[in-house]
Formats: structure tokens, C-alpha cells, sequence
């Protein structure tokens, strides 16, 4: 399965990009298997591990949301304002 992976402020930062299409594992089924297996690939974002926020194909969504090929997933840090 293929989805595009789009990331955002200090997440881009640490991944290096804005957005990256990955083929991901077979074992990969839901948003929380997908960061696992980010955090592989960049072990500086599980430091926002339960904080980042996810949305999928515009719509926020938890970690237990289902990948379908295709997707596009946001990954977001948390939103602050001033």
C-alpha cells in the first residue's frame, strides 16, 4: 500500500521534508503502526509521540484510523497560538 505522507512545522524539521509517498509494510494497517514505523526511519519524532495530531485525506482521525491506499495523511505537532 501506498500513501503520501504530508508533515508539518517542526516535523518537517526533523524528517528533513514536507511530504514523502512511502510504500508501507504489509503489517502496517492503522495511523498508529504507520508512526511506529516512522519512528524507525526518524527517532526524533516519537519525542511527539501523543501529541502530534493526524488527519487523513483532510479529516482528522485517530491513531486507530485505517490506512487505505492512496491516503494522504497529515502529521501535525499539537496547534499553538498566540
Amino acid at each position: 500500500m501506498t500513501v503520501r505522507i504530508l508533515f508539518f512545522s517542526i516535523l518537517q524539521d526533523i524528517t528533513e521534508c514536507d511530504e514523502l509517498e512511502i510504500e508501507v509494510p504489509s503489517g502496517v494497517k492503522d495511523i498508529r503502526q504507520l508512526l511506529d514505523f516512522l519512528y524507525d526511519r526518524w527517532p526524533l519524532l516519537k519525542d511527539w509521540s501523543g501529541k502530534m495530531l493526524t488527519a487523513a485525506d483532510l479529516h482528522y482521525v485517530d491513531e486507530e484510523h485505517i490506512l487505505e491506499d492512496g491516503q494522504e495523511i497529515a502529521i501535525m505537532p499539537p496547534v499553538q497560538g498566540g
